[in-house]
């Protein structure tokens, strides 16, 4: 992306200010299997509380956050989630992002994506009709 669209954008990935930011005040902790980069402030808010934030590999989309980096931006534990995961269980799937918008979105038979063509209605319908 050109160093104009990283001035005026938001969407794409982090802006030139968040950037700096990012390089003045916050310490890298960790990156996801996506290619998010992950936060922390060196300096507490001046409630004491810490800042975590996520600066997006692609589109700006919270559903490309796994469950747990979202747990520790939310500070529900404290340690980076690579120390705290369980071991993988053989019945779970790999994380995959909402694909809601995009062309890997879910299209069932009859939608305009798909030519719109849905079978016909069966005989167990019957049409309203204000006349009667």
């Amino acid at each position: 992306m050109s160093i104009l669209g990283k001035i005026f954008t938001w969407w794409n990935g982090a802006t030139f200010s968040t950037l700096l930011d990012t390089g003045r005040n916050g310490t890298h902790v960790g990156t996801d299997a996506q290619g998010n980069k992950y936060y922390r402030a060196k300096k507490p808010n001046t409630q004491g509380n810490e800042r975590r934030w996520v600066i997006y590999n692609g589109a700006n989309d919270a559903s490309r956050v796994p469950a747990e980096w979202h747990g520790w931006l939310h500070g529900s534990f404290d340690d980076v989630p690579e120390s705290n995961l369980p071991p993988p269980r053989i019945w779970e799937v790999d994380y995959t992002p909402n694909a809601t918008g995009t062309m890997g979105a879910y299209r069932p038979a009859g939608a305009l994506e798909k030519g719109g063509a849905r079978a016909r209605a069966t005989g167990d319908y019957e049409a309203w009709s204000p006349d009667q």
